[in-house]
């Protein structure tokens, strides 16, 4: 799925501010007598969500580790049965709307569910045409739930370098394997990618709305090294050095060039006002 938080950090300061959606300001006025008020007791939060934080606490260890086949088999069994509701959605979403009839780049927004140093569990709303651009997850272990719309997801794995030619390596371009050029449509399966492999640089462009359900061990910090990269793809075709891949295999690869983060791609980090996990019972 910065589908996931280094993408949100560096959003927010370049935004400056946090939309809330749903949020209405209440005006409380005092009087000569009090009463108490007894608020009830949290609603429990659906079962697949609160399976899926407990299971996250258990499967992810913190950084320098990489789950186990069987963890990552429960948690990918856990996301492929969530649905919208789980965590509060509707196909009826309010950031999915234009504020207003001016036609400007559409932007992306972003809510935490829950954070921890191990973890953490984040969505992200592309409204149609909406795009994350291609960036990577530097040690981090991501599952991906799509769980409204359709996207267009397109992944690359760094190769060894030593399969690119070094004049090509001093124009700052580096050779990678593409590991998914594909279209999906929810309800889908979880994809995982891991730090060196199953795609960990990749976009997403919105075909139509969509919501995505980000879970990433550990999460994005700049002061644990665990920083946001930006990438743009060439063609392998476009580059003259020599490299140990065959031309049949030319559509298989291509050359990533680092970038600062595109100016149109901020991403708008709104308040979480789905259903709450409960982290002590």
């Amino acid at each position: 799925m910065r589908m996931e938080a280094g993408l949100v950090e560096r959003g927010r300061d370049m935004v400056g501010h946090v939309t809330r959606v749903g949020y209405v300001k209440k005006i409380i006025t005092k009087r000569r007598r009090t009463r108490r008020i007894v608020r009830p007791p949290q609603a429990a939060p659906p079962m697949a969500l609160q399976e899926l934080f407990v299971s996250c606490l258990d499967v992810f260890k913190g950084p320098g580790t990489v789950p186990s086949p069987q963890d990552v088999q429960k948690l990918c069994h856990i996301l492929d049965n969530m649905k919208p509701e789980d965590v509060g959605l509707s196909g009826d979403l309010q950031f999915f709307k234009p504020s207003n009839g001016v036609k400007s780049d559409p932007r992306v927004t972003s809510t935490t569910i829950y954070k921890c140093d191990n973890f953490s569990l984040c969505m992200f709303f592309l409204p149609a045409t909406g795009v994350i651009p291609l960036h990577n997850h530097p040690g981090m272990t991501v599952f991906n739930k799509l769980l409204l719309g359709t996207m267009h997801i397109k992944s690359y794995d760094w190769v060894d370098p030593v399969d690119s030619d070094s004049s090509v390596q001093s124009s700052q371009l580096r050779l990678a394997k593409l590991k998914a050029d594909s279209v999906f449509t929810a309800p889908c399966d979880t994809s995982v990618l891991y730090p060196t492999t199953g795609g960990n640089i990749h976009a997403f462009t919105a075909i139509t709305p969509c919501a995505v359900l980000d879970v990433l061990g550990p999460p994005y910090s700049n002061k644990d090294g665990r920083d946001c990269s930006f990438y743009k793809d060439h063609p392998y075709a476009a580059s003259t050095g020599e490299t140990t891949v065959k031309m049949e295999e030319a559509d298989c690869y291509g050359w990533l060039e680092e970038i600062e983060m595109p100016e149109n791609s901020e991403i708008d980090e709104i308040e979480y006002l789905g259903p709450q996990v409960i982290e002590h019972r």
